[in-house]
């Protein structure tokens, strides 16, 4: 009776002492082998998700190239934002120095959208300036951007002066012809005008200020009708601009077209 028992345990608790003698003799094995079978098992399942050597490395030098990039970019910025302010503190010209955020591959030298807004001050008509100088006026505002129409845009039109010594000037209206050029076209029928004059928003601006540097004269062609022209190249690389400067326009009040009768006040500044 006794050894029926022990067979009747034996059958319901075998493998449960199979087991356990199983678990009992792995346990003194990774024991003494200080678990090497367990980690070469772990590491053996996991290779497939773990880089190469050679993939690692590659890993490596992307990374470090990325770094080297971004460096490179803020130290690209900082020195275009340094020469912005040197601007400033040469113009002795007071603003609001804002980054351009927005910028269309369709417009491209149209428009510009700037990250600083009515919460800056900024308001519409404030005009805007770059390293070199003139880049356009805001033309709409929001709490946090303001859009700018730049001297480059076709339908973009400004009262210019070419100051030729200290007592002669030729006036004109300078329009944006894309890209980096303008064309002036003078009032004058001859004007005493030469590749390499500076051109100036004129005193009869409504808008701009006057002596605000625009550009420099490419060529002139004095027998092109209705008037003379002249090509202008901007003195700020409107196109690759990051950093601008804006500050309050000429006031509205302040207008001296009285004084410029065969100028109609609709041809400036438009």
């Amino acid at each position: 009776m006794y050894i029926r028992q022990i067979r009747r345990w034996w059958e319901r608790n075998w493998l449960q002492l199979v087991l356990m003698v199983l678990a009992l003799g792995l346990a003194v094995y990774v024991r003494q082998t200080q678990g090497n079978l367990v980690f070469e098992l772990y590491g053996r399942l996991l290779r497939p998700l773990h880089a190469n050597p050679a993939q690692q490395e590659q890993l490596e030098n992307a990374r470090l190239l990325e770094l080297e990039s971004k460096v490179e970019e803020l130290e690209q910025q900082n020195s275009r934002l340094k020469q912005l302010i040197d601007y400033q503190e040469q113009s002795k010209r007071e603003g609001v120095i804002a980054p351009i955020v927005g910028r269309s591959a369709d417009h491209w030298w149209k428009q510009i959208t700037l990250g600083r807004g009515s919460r800056d001050g900024i308001e519409k008509d404030f005009i805007v300036t770059g390293t070199g100088g003139l880049v356009g006026r805001v033309i709409a505002v929001t709490e946090n951007t303001s859009r700018v129409l730049l001297l480059s845009d076709p339908t973009s039109r400004v009262g210019a002066t070419i100051r030729v010594g200290t007592d002669r000037s030729f006036m004109g209206i300078l329009q944006g012809r894309g890209q980096n050029k303008a064309v002036m076209e003078f009032f004058d029928k001859v004007p005493d005008v030469q590749p390499g004059y500076k051109v100036f928003t004129s005193p009869y601006s409504p808008r701009f200020q006057s002596g605000l540097l625009v550009g420099v004269v490419e060529s002139v062609d004095l027998k092109k009708n209705p008037a003379p022209e002249a090509i202008v190249r901007f003195s700020s690389p409107i196109g690759h601009l990051e950093w601008v400067m804006v500050s309050e326009g000429k006031p509205a009040l302040d207008l001296e077209l009285n004084e410029l009768n065969e100028v109609n006040e609709s041809d400036l500044d438009l």
